[in-house]
């Protein structure tokens, strides 16, 4: 049985009832590993498609039980021929239903390329295909290989849109979020059954405000069932903290003064379907007996969205040494602030005013624990904190930037972050992600389009514009450099490069690309949220 959801602060009883009503929702989505078994451990082993994104994705043409009863007889032949089994027996949904690949007209300004993307990128699947889990409403994908609703790639598309007055789509998103939270009492990666066993980090309070800055205190009231059960995800297990090794159960760990902070995480230990073979190479290499807590780290990487950085090595240079688990990570206890202070205005806009002050105290005890244990006075900058060793990481990257987006640093310690960011990050193409290069996509010389709306937006909450400024334009010039050159926007750039195209992870560079869309539209249009 789905996970009810308290709606008590909706005043509106008939929204109230139809939350109550469409709440009680079976959850029955079993993920690819559990359903493929040995035909997806083949496939992706044999790297029949060389993107394993691509296979997972795909749908059975009839019953999946028949499916894998006829690939056990069939692959004794010595003759069987994998590929052809595959393509027989599956099938991609979006065939002669989207058009693959988008035609720029070579007249348009980057701004008239996205309007037209955005239509090109809109999406309905309101019928489970294979993985794909239908969502009642339409919604934008990022683009190129994913073509699912994903968690935080969809704030900065909404900012894009919202710069232009499209404030439909950013509705139909926020309805398909409010349906994911009613059916799972979370917020999962993206609608894929694959995906099911994480989240993302938490923009979803900003979201809402985004609406709330459009259209009133209302949608505060309106959403606050949803924001109050995406907090109980996050701190769910803190009964059980104390029988824990370190002090820490799924996504919640106890510090040494007893504040709680939060960390990425997993529920499942075992490869990532879509990133099968990459991910059992890595544990072969890794040498460890248990390769199930280094699976782990992996998904929760995967969770942050930081997949793959630097910030979760011991050896910066070396994904073997991933330890993402044992990290408290500044962004996500940032946004998890932000939350809990959008909670508490939500629940003052419904005049319940002990728990509004209530929220306002776990949210001014998590912003000391973030100054007590994620600002590093001697670098004068935020960072991430190993609980397993109680000291810093010492990965010096772009999540340190979050404190200021969220309004939680003091004005001295946001000129200190500011100084270190001139210092160390401004490249020619904007900020760079981290100060390490070792070939993985977060990290340098890469630069991603959220990061630097993020700095952008903390920068100016303390009031250094001309920062922030010079990183727009740098970021504007480089977007617009390289869509003269091939008429796209693409998921990352090299920020330090002349031809500006990122590269590095475990797949080819995009394009499409929702966030980088988003947050182009949103800085050419001076759009301010």
């Amino acid at each position: 049985m789905a996970r009810k959801i308290n709606t008590s602060p909706i005043t509106d009883p008939i929204k109230s009832a139809l939350v109550k009503t469409t709440g009680i929702l079976l959850k029955n989505d079993k993920d690819v590993d559990e359903s493929l078994g040995e035909l997806l451990l083949d496939v992706q082993k044999m790297n029949v498609y060389g993107d394993g994104k691509t296979f997972v994705d795909l749908v059975p043409g009839h019953r999946l039980r028949s499916i894998k009863e006829e690939y056990k007889l069939l692959k004794k032949d010595p003759d069987f021929d994998l590929r052809d089994f595959v393509t027989r027996h599956f099938y991609d949904a979006t065939e002669g239903v989207y058009q693959r690949v988008y035609e720029s007209s070579p007249d348009h300004t980057p701004l008239e390329h996205i309007d037209e993307l955005w239509t090109f990128l809109e999406r309905r699947n309101r019928v489970a295909r294979g993985s794909l889990l239908a969502l009642p409403h339409k919604y934008i994908v990022p683009g190129g290989r994913f073509n699912e609703q994903f968690y935080w790639d969809t704030y900065f598309i909404m900012l894009g849109l919202a710069s232009s007055g499209r404030w439909r789509p950013i509705d139909d998103m926020m309805k398909n979020y409010t349906h994911q939270i009613r059916k799972y009492g979370y917020i999962p990666t993206a609608n894929r059954t694959y995906l099911l066993s994480r989240s993302q980090p938490p923009f979803f309070s900003h979201m809402v405000e985004l609406l709330a800055n459009k259209k009133g205190k209302n949608v505060l009231r309106e959403y606050l069932p949803y924001l109050t059960a995406e907090y109980r995800f996050w701190m769910k297990g803190k009964t059980k903290l104390a029988n824990t090794e370190h002090l820490a159960y799924r996504r919640l760990a106890e510090m040494p003064d007893g504040s709680l902070l939060n960390r990425y995480y997993d529920n499942k230990n075992t490869p990532r379907p879509e990133s099968l073979k990459e991910d059992i190479e890595t544990a072969e290499q890794s040498g460890r007996v248990d390769s199930r807590r280094l699976y782990l780290h992996i998904r929760a990487a995967a969770e942050s969205g930081w997949d793959f950085s630097s910030r979760w090595f011991l050896d910066p240079a070396d994904i073997k040494s991933i330890h993402t688990a044992d990290i408290i990570p500044v962004d996500l206890n940032s946004l998890l602030y932000h939350l809990e202070m959008t909670i508490a205005d939500a629940y003052k806009a419904s005049f319940n005013f002990v728990k509004a002050r209530q929220f306002r105290q776990k949210a001014k005890v998590r912003r000391q624990a973030i100054q007590d244990y994620l600002w590093d006075e001697k670098l004068g900058f935020y960072g991430d904190f190993n609980f397993h060793h109680s000291t810093p990481t010492n990965v010096m990257s772009l999540a340190g930037v979050f404190p200021l987006f969220v309004n939680l640093a003091t004005q001295e310690q946001a000129d200190r972050v500011a100084e270190v960011l001139r210092k160390d990050f401004l490249q020619p193409g904007g900020l760079v992600t981290t100060l390490n290069e070792n070939g993985q996509q977060w990290d340098a010389p890469n630069g991603w389009a959220p990061l630097q709306w993020v700095a952008i937006k903390g920068l100016r909450n303390y009031g250094h514009n001309d920062l922030a400024d010079e990183i727009a334009k740098r970021w504007v010039e480089l977007n617009e450099k390289v869509y003269t050159q091939s008429q796209k926007f693409v998921e990352k750039y090299n920020v330090q490069s002349d031809d500006g195209l990122g590269g590095g992870g475990e797949y080819v560079l995009q394009d499409g690309f929702g966030w980088t869309n988003g947050v182009y539209e949103a800085l050419k249009r001076g759009f301010k949220n």
